[in-house]
């Protein structure tokens, strides 16, 4: 909470002691514009990747420069206005609004929550109540504890008998090597590298617990300044995005590719595999890519309030806007 009161207060400063530019153009006439990512590149991120390969963003009139999250991360980069956009979660704009913070969420990367608490086969995990005499290795948020409990009371576990451990920025596999049992992963990425591995997992989606946890994670996220003053430009990202994802869903051994060239670190088997996983993920049920539902904002902060993990009023019609997503023609 203390964190949000600062990046609250950091917006504040910057958007009172600056007035907002004119966008910029670049030598061609194109929108120069910026968008934050959330963690290191991966496939919650190639529909950004495409649309740049493929001219979409060149498409809508813009030259859009995708940047690494430094220190300071997307959100707060957003919400202050140094970037136009940026990769978020729901649960981070959630904390945001109630303190006033003007974050946006413009449009889900992925439909569901495909996250869970994974642990190596061997461990003996397969439900909440087996986290009891456990360790598990997290970064540190309330919020992970909230969940953690949410889950285990579904099963009568008690959680004061789970170890609960900072692990920083240890990934996955070397927690499970250092006396941690289990971790909160992405199954599209390490969950697929476990597979790729040879490693057997115990998964426990979130989802399968409670119809609350299905929260989009990740999203798109704007400030409600660029909204107003820029709209058209919200627009055009919004639609060379779309397009990059549908592009995604269509061809994901073409995008993974796409993907491979732009970061070529990452590893091409994981890649892949993780893309493959992905490509009917990204959109699911909705009648389009990037779309939200209300009651997906109004539940999960209503399982925030009654888990204790967020404070103050939250306006979910603020929060979320479907407004520019590409209409859709009608048969």
């Amino acid at each position: 909470m203390k964190k949000w009161l600062l990046v609250l207060m950091a917006a504040l400063f910057t958007l009172a002691s600056c007035s907002e530019k004119e966008a910029k153009k670049d030598a061609n006439g194109l929108t120069k514009v910026s968008v934050v990512l959330d963690w290191t590149p991966n496939t919650n991120h190639t529909g950004l990747y495409v649309a740049e390969k493929l001219g979409y963003f060149k498409e809508q009139g813009l030259d859009v420069d995708i940047v690494l999250p430094g220190e300071a991360g997307a959100d707060q980069l957003v919400a202050s206005g140094k970037a136009q956009f940026g990769v978020s979660y729901q649960e981070g704009i959630t904390q945001a609004r109630v303190q006033d913070v003007p974050l946006v969420s413009i449009a889900a990367i992925i439909q569901h929550n495909t996250s869970g608490f994974a642990s190596i086969a061997s461990k003996g995990i397969t439900s909440p109540k087996d986290f009891e005499g456990k360790t598990y290795g997290g970064w540190g948020a309330p919020l992970e504890k909230a969940v953690l409990q949410s889950l285990m009371q579904t099963e009568n576990a008690d959680i004061n008998k789970l170890d609960i451990v900072n692990a920083g920025d240890l990934d996955f596999f070397t927690m499970m090597k250092k006396d941690i049992d289990f971790a909160w992963i992405y199954y599209a990425w390490t969950g697929i590298e476990a597979e790729l591995r040879g490693e057997k997992l115990n998964m426990l989606y979130l989802t399968d617990y409670s119809k609350q946890l299905d929260y989009y994670t990740p999203v798109l996220a704007t400030n409600e300044k660029m909204m107003k003053d820029d709209p058209e430009t919200v627009k055009a990202f919004v639609a060379a995005v779309a397009k990059g994802y549908e592009y995604a869903i269509n061809h994901p051994n073409e995008a993974a590719d796409i993907l491979l060239e732009a970061v070529p670190d990452l590893d091409k088997n994981l890649v892949h595999k993780s893309q493959e996983w992905l490509a009917d993920k990204y959109q699911d049920d909705a009648t389009q890519w990037g779309e939200q539902k209300l009651a997906v904002w109004e539940n999960y902060a209503k399982w925030m309030a009654d888990n204790k993990v967020l404070e103050g009023e939250f306006n979910a019609k603020q929060a979320f806007t479907n407004d520019f997503l590409p209409k859709k023609e009608t048969k």
